[in-house]
């Protein structure tokens, strides 16, 4: 049963900052009970640096942040540091558990980014502490995913918050700023750097020094009016948020669409086929053709790139881009194939270009329903649904089932993103699911 606050007039609105600890690490533990007490990192793509790591991994390397795999490989073998290929069907699937079982603690939420929500909650200090204790039990027992509740009286100190919740074990992850008096607030702000505070950029920071504003503390007592007029009312809101005067509020409804879609992808070797890239354009443009539709678009307007490695010794540096209007706003897959191709001829003017990776952009979107064409005006393929049906098969079987044209080979390509270390997917994927053994 979930714990009750009791709302009183009275008591004013607390914001809760839940963040899940070490997101991608914790993902990769929850159906691998081998990993439950080493060390862990998470290889970005293509398997090529450390984008995260565990407490464990972190206290071993407290560096170890941004390192090329192949300079710590065997220093994580020799240490048993377990790695792992970047999951995003995984991540996904469990952040989005996650953020429905802490919309069952609050109306008001918003989901931040893949491993944090803002919710909006009413109580005294004491109340909201015992029910951030039972917000963390809660997802741990029902995802095994650990999170961390930091509450004040503002998104901005609830990061505050966060900062000193990592910084301090013995808060057992969870902190209220509202229960302390005036006089500790300033010390914990005044031990808090400028440029650890949400919002506040490495280049706004060198400005900040200067005007003697090295802390938060600092920036809080700073005139508000004058740094609006020197910097922003963005930084103007960050002075007002560590006041506690609630200037940013919280974003409940998601945008409806995107405004952008890319897919892009760097290759696990280098390209020098035109055959090979006209197969990456068909898949690229299909699946971002997908990520259309399902929000429910059209694209106006396709554009297809492809460069060099800026680092491969031995080729010759190139770059391609192509720009394509569309006769009409489409969904099509075959349609946005067929655009994207157009990049083929611009690829290979000289011999020894070696490609290391390509993308597909569709800008001038508007919503599927507001646009009508007359059939007279409809693309060959348009109107047939089939982009419709490929969602279908690919929701029913899992992954990339089926595609039209070179987008439908199933034989794994030897360009495609390196995932040597994957974890199986076992939330999103029939054959992946997870086996236990009695």
């Amino acid at each position: 049963m979930l714990h009750t606050v009791t709302i009183r007039p009275e008591v004013p609105t607390s914001i809760a900052l839940v963040d899940c600890v070490s997101f991608y690490a914790s993902a990769e533990r929850v159906f691998d009970p081998s990993l439950r007490d080493r060390p862990i990192v998470v290889l970005s793509n293509n398997d090529g640096c450390v984008v995260a790591a565990d407490p464990l991994a972190k206290q071993m390397d407290p560096e170890i942040m941004g390192k090329p795999w192949f300079k710590v490989e065997s220093w994580c073998r020799a240490r048993g540091v377990s790695a792992r290929s970047s999951n995003y069907e995984l991540y996904g699937s469990l952040s989005a558990r996650v953020a429905t079982i802490l919309s069952r603690f609050s109306a008001w939420q918003e989901v931040y980014s893949i491993d944090e929500s803002f919710l909006q909650l009413r109580g005294t200090p004491e109340d909201l502490e015992v029910l951030g204790h039972e917000i963390r039990s809660t997802v741990m027992r029902l995802t095994g995913v650990p999170v961390r509740v930091a509450i004040g009286p503002t998104k901005t100190l609830a990061k505050v918050a966060a900062l000193g919740i990592k910084k301090s074990p013995a808060m057992n992850g969870v902190l209220d700023l509202g229960r302390y008096p005036a006089e500790q607030l300033d010390r914990i702000l005044a031990s808090i750097p400028v440029q650890d505070l949400w919002g506040v950029a490495g280049r706004t920071t060198k400005r900040l020094a200067p005007m003697d504003i090295h802390t938060a503390k600092d920036l809080r007592d700073a005139d508000a009016k004058w740094i609006r007029k020197c910097f922003s009312v963005v930084m103007e809101r960050t002075i007002l948020e560590l006041r506690g005067i609630k200037c940013i509020e919280l974003e409940l409804q998601p945008p409806t669409a995107k405004d952008q879609l890319i897919f892009s992808r760097s290759f696990a070797k280098k390209l020098t086929d035109p055959d090979d890239m006209a197969q990456v354009l068909s898949i690229y443009a299909q699946r971002v053709s997908a990520r259309l539709r399902s929000q429910g678009s059209v694209a106006g307007h396709l554009s297809a790139w492809a460069s060099t490695g800026w680092a491969d010794e031995g080729t010759v540096a190139h770059s391609a881009h192509v720009a394509v209007p569309l006769p009409n706003p489409s969904d099509d897959p075959i349609t946005l194939t067929k655009a994207a191709r157009a990049l083929l001829p611009e690829l290979f003017p000289v011999p020894g270009i070696r490609y290391a990776r390509a993308g597909v952009v569709l800008t001038d979107l508007r919503a599927a329903d507001g646009t009508q064409v007359l059939p007279l005006f409809q693309p060959e393929f348009e109107g047939r649904g089939v982009g419709q049906v490929l969602d279908a098969i690919n929701r029913k079987l899992g992954g990339q089932a089926v595609g039209v044209g070179l987008g439908g080979l199933k034989t794994p390509q030897s360009w495609e993103m390196k995932r040597a270390m994957l974890s199986k997917r076992c939330t999103t994927n029939w054959d992946e699911l997870p086996v236990a053994v009695a």
